[in-house]
């Protein structure tokens, strides 16, 4: 009995790489640029300091000022991980809406049930990175990319 092989077919795409944020050297690559991206958004969106640090998964205001001054250096996947999700909805947001709209929708209360009347703001604040990669996921389906 002959086996039947099965092929995906020729694509002249290649496949993201999966970054391995297990890698200190990899972090080291992202976490400057990725931190002040989240501060050019922080401040695109008017973010409370508060709020911001909060964003990042709590951060004291002595340390939030630190890495204002000095954003070149070593964040942990957790906080990396939060600001790709952060930078997924920036992006998503300036792709749907134009840049005013995209800049004040965090901000702007929301009649989809996932929000029940909220901010998509304050769902993120209270659900933390979870309430990131769904919020990311909403905007990545609507533009068509799920």
């Amino acid at each position: 009995m002959n086996a039947v092989q099965y092929a995906y077919p020729a694509s002249s795409y290649e496949p993201d790489r999966v970054v391995d944020l297990g890698s200190r050297a990899e972090r080291e690559r992202l976490s400057g640029s990725a931190l002040r991206a989240f501060f050019s958004i922080a401040d695109r969106w008017k973010l409370r300091d508060e709020d911001a640090r909060e964003l990042l998964g709590g951060l004291s205001s002595s340390a939030w000022y630190e890495w204002k001054k000095r954003p070149d250096r070593l964040l942990d996947v957790d906080r990396i991980t939060r600001i790709s999700y952060l930078i997924g909805i920036y992006k998503a947001l300036h792709i749907l809406y134009g840049d005013e709209l995209a800049d004040e929708w965090p901000s702007l209360p929301n009649s989809n049930a996932i929000f029940a009347g909220t901010t998509p703001l304050a769902y993120m604040l209270s659900g933390g990175l979870l309430a990131m990669q769904t919020v990311r996921r909403l905007l990545d389906a609507r533009r068509g990319g799920l």
